[in-house]
């Protein structure tokens, strides 16, 4: 039997002193943690620290980034990449388990994301989804901005269980903290692409929540979650109107910062002459 691979469990955080120990405690077992603090200003560290995680700090850059720096310091052969408001469940830990023992082809694996709305489990409107956060430590690196991910040189196998994931509370909280996110993201839209998206940015602001609304509410069967399914449905399409709102806000100062600096070109001279 061939030795069994050790695990990296890697924690990206930011003032999680409400959830973070949830989350450690579920993964104990892994061989090494580690938690890249984004210059907590509580007691994120200490909490780190008291279930035995490295606690490596570094001022965010992108997600990717920070991602990235934890992994380069991992010594494990795999890596479970988690978010501070998530939990593993008995059934992710024995399944990721039997790849450590017996080993596998595949470059990493797929599981579902359960997540939680409210403190309600949504199984309908399309917040059910498959996430690729288990991986080998050398087959590649994060990429992208907000909803960062491995991108992995080799196949791709799946899991048979769920990561449980519940990052709100309360109305406020989901309002306060997309917020930041749409913020985050408007600004990676402007990064990749300047002003290029701003024709597009009027369909989205215009034309997509509805849309979305329609795919979540009624295609991906968000009513079968009853008042849950209405509201997660709203508040979504909603900060997708946001999103691109503020992109395009972000086009729009770019461009009035642009026509002030314009230099003022000197009249012609026939005109000087009439004066």
């Amino acid at each position: 039997m061939a030795q069994r691979g050790r695990l990296t469990a890697l924690i990206l955080a930011r003032n999680e002193e409400q959830r973070l120990g949830a989350c450690l405690a579920h993964v104990l077992w892994a061989d090494e943690i580690l938690v890249i603090d984004n210059l907590s200003t509580d007691r994120t560290a200490a909490i780190a620290r008291h279930y035995g995680a490295t606690v490596l700090q570094r001022p965010l850059d992108t997600f990717a980034g920070q991602a990235n720096f934890g992994l380069g310091h991992a010594t494990g052969d795999w890596v479970l990449s988690l978010d501070a408001d998530e939990i593993v469940t008995p059934a992710l830990r024995a399944a990721i388990e039997r790849v450590l023992i017996e080993g596998s082809p595949h470059a990493g694996f797929t599981f579902k994301r359960l997540n939680f709305f409210l403190g309600r489990r949504m199984r309908y409107g399309g917040w059910y989804h498959d996430v690729l956060h288990f991986f080998r430590r050398t087959a590649g690196q994060f990429e992208g901005g907000l909803h960062h991910t491995p991108v992995l040189s080799g196949s791709i196998g799946r899991l048979p269980a769920d990561v449980e994931h519940r990052p709100f509370q309360a109305v406020s909280q989901f309002v306060q903290r997309q917020n930041w996110y749409s913020s985050v993201e408007a600004e990676d839209l402007w990064a990749q692409h300047g002003a290029e998206e701003v024709a597009r940015a009027r369909y989205e602001i215009h034309r997509k929540p509805l849309k979305l609304f329609w795919k979540m509410y009624v295609k991906k069967q968000g009513f079968r979650e009853g008042f849950h399914g209405l509201l997660f449905s709203i508040l979504y399409s909603w900060l997708h109107l946001v999103r691109w709102a503020k992109y395009q806000e972000r086009c729009e100062a770019a461009s009035a910062t642009a026509a002030g600096a314009r230099p003022v070109q000197d009249a012609p001279k026939s005109a000087l002459a009439r004066g």
